[in-house]
């Protein structure tokens, strides 16, 4: 199981910047509001756009992993690429579960040594980055697009991202390979309504569900995450088996044995009282950085809100932030330590790095006998040691500085432990829209950006949107030429 060590974002170790132990005892304050939200999480559970909580038990669980199997099954041996067209939550989790569960070296290993196709995941419609990914799957050295699986994946189908993505690639894989183009493509769509389900149910493609009541950024435990990562070698009810874990720690009703509602009321109270209203995650770990940056669309887009549910202006949240270690002690921890103190620190750490049975992770032993005094000390240790060696050496440093920061601690890299941080965060999330009082659920300020791409791109019915963007954006206009 995950560990959580929160004692220095205690008063008793960074002062004033910390929150006061006593308001945590049973009885005081923030105990006692942890535990109504508790109940009231328990009453909500799998309704409305919590269904995401339903995804590791049955029968939604079954129903998913039988038909992300079925297609995983059928897929197997016939691809060397894949290619997965998506963006935001239908983009973020599959790259974190890749670059936690698989070999950073994945897509250079051999057929061989691979446990499934090269994958690529195309989350932008930067032409350079699409023009080089499609070319490289075209070479005959890499299979060719006949040997290349593309996975769009999008709720309605009408995101402009995804849907400019997945109009090119058809194109191509039709001019490519024929009528029998569509073996090439599996959607992940709603299962009965929007203009992706017509396109599929119109061209025969094969297709996974996007279930009811689960958003983009609570997805990657459904086939949205599931598909690719199984096509990978992952495991996927390791994945699942994590998830069902820290639910069960999730649903008790002491906030000192829930570890959801002890970081949500950590961090909205360090937020809310202490001013500290940026949120660093520092994975110390390679493997886990990405999954920081599915951290930073579910804590940003979730929490981010202008109303609260009366309606009241409130400017709701935190910005959540990335760094690595150790690589960012040399790049970031000198503004942590020394700029503003307006931060609360996520370390997460990693107790070992033994290899698994598919040898993705590993330790590294530190050779002896180069006889130089001044770096003689590291000989014949492991980098594991001199890794958290480091993280404890900045947590040690954030505290003197009086930042008050706290560490997950994974027993090791798998499935099982990935999954449990991913629902996690959910649940720190679900908690932690409540105490701020707002929908945890919807992005009303995404759709303004939406709607004024549809009409600079020319869709019917949105000119509206496009004069907006040219009367506000051509009014006293200011520019430097070189």
């Amino acid at each position: 199981m995950l560990r959580i060590d929160y004692s220095n974002c205690l008063s008793t170790r960074v002062g004033d910047h910390g929150i006061e132990p006593d308001l945590l005892v049973p009885g005081a304050e923030l105990h006692a509001a942890a535990a109504a939200l508790s109940r009231k999480l328990a009453s909500t559970k799998g309704t409305g756009w919590e269904r995401w909580r339903l995804l590791h038990e049955q029968p939604m669980r079954l129903a998913h992993v039988e038909a992300v199997t079925r297609v995983v099954g059928a897929c197997r041996g016939r691809f060397d690429n894949m290619v997965v067209l998506g963006i935001g939550g239908s983009a973020l989790g599959n790259l974190a579960l890749q670059s936690a569960l698989n070999p950073a070296t994945h897509n250079l290993l051999p057929g061989t040594g691979r446990a499934g196709p090269r994958m690529f995941v195309v989350d932008n419609v930067d032409p350079s980055y699409l023009g080089s990914v499609l070319r490289f799957c075209e070479a005959s050295d890499s299979g060719g697009l006949k040997r290349t699986l593309f996975n769009v994946i999008s709720k309605s189908g009408e995101t402009a991202e995804t849907a400019a993505q997945f109009m090119v690639v058809r194109d191509m894989l039709r001019r490519a390979l024929g009528p029998d183009y569509k073996s090439n493509i599996v959607a992940i769509t709603d299962p009965a309504k929007g203009t992706m389900r017509q396109i599929c149910d119109a061209e025969g493609f094969t297709t996974l569900p996007v279930p009811d009541g689960v958003g983009g950024r609570f997805s990657v435990l459904s086939p949205v995450g599931l598909f690719s990562a199984a096509m990978c070698g992952i495991d996927i009810n390791g994945l699942l088996d994590g998830a069902a874990a820290m639910d069960g720690c999730c649903s008790r009703a002491d906030l000192h044995q829930n570890p959801a509602a002890l970081l949500a009321t950590i961090l909205v109270t360090l937020g809310a009282r202490k001013g500290k209203s940026n949120h660093v995650m520092m994975p110390y770990a390679n493997a886990l950085y990405l999954l920081a940056d599915w951290y930073r669309q579910l804590w940003a887009e979730s929490l981010g809100k202008k109303f609260d549910t009366g309606g009241n202006t409130v400017y709701a949240g935190f910005t959540p932030i990335k760094a690595l270690g150790t690589t960012d002690q040399h790049s970031q921890v000198q503004l942590y330590r020394e700029g503003p103190n307006d931060k609360a620190f996520a370390l997460i750490e990693v107790e070992s790095f033994a290899s698994d049975n598919a040898g993705v992770h590993g330790d590294v032993s530190i050779p002896t006998g180069l006889g130089v005094e001044a770096i003689s000390y590291l000989e014949g240790k492991s980098m594991t040691a001199l890794l958290n060696a480091e993280k404890r050496a900045t947590e040690y440093a954030l505290v003197e500085s009086q930042r008050p920061n706290f560490t997950i601690t994974f027993p090791r890299i798998d499935a099982h432990h990935v999954g449990q941080f991913i629902y996690l965060w959910e649940m720190v999330t679900a908690y932690a829209g409540l105490m701020l009082g707002i929908d945890a659920y919807d992005q009303p300020a995404v759709e303004t950006g939406k709607v004024a791409t549809f009409g600079l791109m020319g869709r019917a019915g949105y000119q509206k949107h496009r004069d907006a963007v040219d009367r506000v954006l051509t009014a006293t206009s200011h520019v430097w030429k070189g």
